[in-house]
Formats: C-alpha cells, structure tokens, sequence
C-alpha cells in the first residue's frame, strides 16, 4: 500500500469548499492502494464555519495531523488574515516530523490556500518526497487586473504580488498537477516550460450521495430559511460580480413576469444563499442590489452569510426548484453542480457558453434547462418566461441522472486521482 500525506489546511469540521475534493475521496484511496493521512490546521485557528456532521462522513480509521496557526488577531494588524500563511512555518515543522519518522511515497496539496505550497519543493529537496498541487482555482491570475477597483478581491494589491513570487516556487519542483479546470493547467504550463513534461489530469469534484442521506437525517437541527406560501427557487454558494451574466436574464425575465402577471409571478421568491466568504456577520450582498436595479428586490432574497455544508444540502431538498448561476469567467468550473443534480430537484443553470459545466449537465441529466451566454449564445427570454410561468403554477419537470453521471462520482474520481499519483511516482509507466 503506497502512502499519501494530504496537506488541506481546511478540513472537517471546518466547512470550507475547497476541502470538498479531498473529504469525499479519503473514502475511496485504499481501494484504489493508496494510504492517506491528512495534515490540516486545527480548526479553532479558522474562522470558517463549522459543521460538526462533516466528520461522519469521513473513514473512521483516518489519520488526521492537526497544526497550530498564528492568532489572525496578531496577524491581521499587518494585514495578513490568510491560513495559509499563517500555517506555514507550523507546516513545515510539522511535516518535518513526520517524513523523517515514517516513510510517504507522494506530498498532496488540495487547497486554495495556495501559500502552504510552496513547501512541496523544500520537502522534495530535503526528503526526496514528489509533490502534486491541486488547482482548484487559479493562483496568480491576471483575472482581475483590468477591472475596477471596486470589483477587485479586498487587499488585491498585495495578494496579486505575493502569489506572483510564491507560484513559481511551487510550480519549479512538482511532480504532478490536477485541476477542476483544463484551462488552469493550460495558463501554468504556457507560463512555465517544465511542466508540459510532467503528469496533470483534469478532475472536477465527485458526487458524493451519502451526504444527501446526512443531510436529510439532520434536517430537524437547521434553521428553515425558505417562506412558506411561496414557490421557492434556490441557489447556495458564492455570489459576485462576475455572477451578473448569469442573473441578470433571471431578473429581466422576473421583472416582465411581474409587470405582466403580478399575482401569478408574485408567487415566485428567487434565494441566493452564502453569497459572501467573510466572516459571520460581515458579508455584503452582490446580488441583492442587481434586484434593486431590475425592481424585483421583493422576489428576491440574499443571504450572504455562509451556512453549514448539510444545511445547505437540506436547504437544497427544501427546494421547489435549483438555480446555478456561473461566472463570466468561462473556466469557471463544474465542481459545485453535482450535489444540485443529486437531488434530482427542477434545475436552472446558466453558464458561460465555454464552462466545463455545459457539457456536465448535458451529459448527466435530462430536463435540466441550461442556458449559455457567450458570443453564439440564444437570448434566454423565450426559454425563462414559460419556465418561470410553469413554475409559478406548480407545474414542475424534476431532472432524471443519466447513466453517464456515475463517471462523476467521488469514487471514480478518485481513481483518476490516484492514477496521476501512480504516473508521478513512477508506476504503470
């Protein structure tokens, strides 16, 4: 049995999305003859959300390193609030400690705390150990870099410098790359010539469905979000700007609804919920006020606040319907769409005509209405008026899983995981 060392500075209980990957695949690596620990910061170091129901789903005989962290009340007076950096020198004497005490055969960072990467390449000098990043999102991005002030990430002007210096560090050593996005891989390998040589594999998050069952088991703990009386359509997870594309046919479509046959579409109330990642009590709405524009703010309601992960699942069962709005950013990925299609719910998506979302959805489900925009695109109205119509009638078409979904699911993703590793270390080729 071959041993990974997963460095996930988010972890269970913490509910951060960009343990996801990892959380759902620890169930599956021994099957696949991989052994895996996990080196995490001790959650009492996060301000994330927690959510204690996280932990049933993980295997009971995992091993978990906790790391301490510097106090983000100490750091924050310099402007240093993230985990990753704040782990990194706690990372690195821990890891120290275990890879002279036992041997691993493969390093794996799955996190978008990018900075804890950059220890790949010392532990690979020092202890001969490869290493395989996983690009969950883009680490230096140029993304942003013509935008407005206003729509640029807080403390941008920093971050983009420090991933700028940091990223190459990490990138001159890696033995391996897995990304939810093809794109992200493409921009790495055009800004450094090495790794056109060396493994990478396209893998987005896998459908977990025991976490359905979790969440349906605990429903009676979580506070009910969604008014009675009304056809209640539901989306959860991170809002923005770049999100307007997307919403912004929703709301036209609402508003002419409303104007035309307001006791009708009046029934209809649109969620957007834990739209924000700042901490509890401080996240601002994004889309709220692009409600307020369109004059639909009373049909439309913003939670910006971010709620456990299992609450989110149960609110997504509460649901009369599903909307998933995708970024303008055409790698934006499809990771998040799978917990939605295992509800089997009436489903909404609307993405960049380019997302790796598109394809998913048509490959997985039938009757799910997937709207793209994008220079080929159709305009949506002909599609979202009747839509909303049926809706607010309580005439629903539920989405039916194809076969083709199991090759999305988190086990056989973890195969492809865990076949990159085998490339990486020198087996099967």
């Amino acid at each position: 049995m071959k041993r990974v060392l997963i460095i996930s500075p988010y972890f269970p209980p913490s509910n951060a999305a960009d343990m996801q990957r990892i959380r759902t695949s620890l169930p599956h690596f021994k099957q696949f003859g991989w052994d895996a620990e996990v080196v995490t910061v001790d959650e009492s170091y996060s301000e994330m959300v927690k959510d204690p129901l996280l932990m049933q789903s993980l295997p009971v005989d995992l091993k978990i390193h906790r790391v301490k962290a510097l106090s983000k009340t100490l750091t924050a007076k310099v402007g240093l609030g993230s985990l990753g950096l704040r782990s990194l020198w706690h990372y690195r004497k821990t890891v120290n400690q275990l890879l002279k005490a036992g041997k691993y055969d493969l390093i794996y960072f799955s996190t978008t705390q990018f900075p804890v990467c950059v220890l790949g390449a010392y532990w690979k000098k020092r202890f001969g150990v490869p290493y395989v990043i996983d690009m969950q999102d883009p680490w230096h991005s140029e993304y942003y870099q013509d935008k407005p002030r206003e729509q640029q990430p807080p403390k941008y002007w920093f971050s983009y410098r420090l991933h700028k210096y940091l990223e190459p560090i990490a990138m001159k050593q890696v033995g391996g790359l897995i990304s939810v996005s093809a794109g992200y891989i493409d921009e790495l390998r055009a800004r450094y010539v090495r790794l056109k040589d060396i493994p990478a594999a396209t893998i987005t998050f896998g459908a977990f469905e025991p976490d359905l069952k979790i969440a349906a088991d605990n429903q009676h703990k979580f506070e009910p979000l969604l008014q009675k009386g009304f056809v209640n359509i539901v989306y959860v997870g991170r809002g923005g700007l770049d999100m307007y594309k997307a919403v912004t046919p929703v709301f036209e479509a609402l508003k002419d609804g409303l104007a035309n046959q307001p006791e009708l579409f009046g029934r209809l109330k649109f969620y957007f919920i834990g739209t924000s990642y700042a901490p509890a009590g401080q996240g601002v709405a994004t889309l709220a006020p692009l409600a307020k524009k369109y004059g639909v703010e009373d049909s439309v309601i913003e939670l910006p606040g971010r709620i456990s992960y299992y609450h989110s699942l149960a609110t997504l069962l509460q649901a009369d319907a599903l909307f998933i709005p995708g970024s303008d950013d055409p790698q934006y990925s499809a990771s998040k769409i799978y917990p939605y299609l295992l509800t089997q719910k009436p489903l909404l998506a609307i993405f960049n005509e380019n997302s790796n979302a598109v394809n998913a959805l048509n490959e997985c489900a039938d009757d799910a209405v997937v709207i793209t925009f994008g220079a080929g695109a159709n305009r949506p109205e002909n599609v979202l008026q009747p839509l909303f119509e049926n809706w607010a009638k309580g005439i629903f078409t539920p989405i039916h899983l194809k076969k083709e979904f199991e090759n999305y699911s988190a086990k056989n993703l973890t195969a492809k995981q865990t076949e990159l590793f085998n490339k990486v270390i020198g087996i099967g080729q």
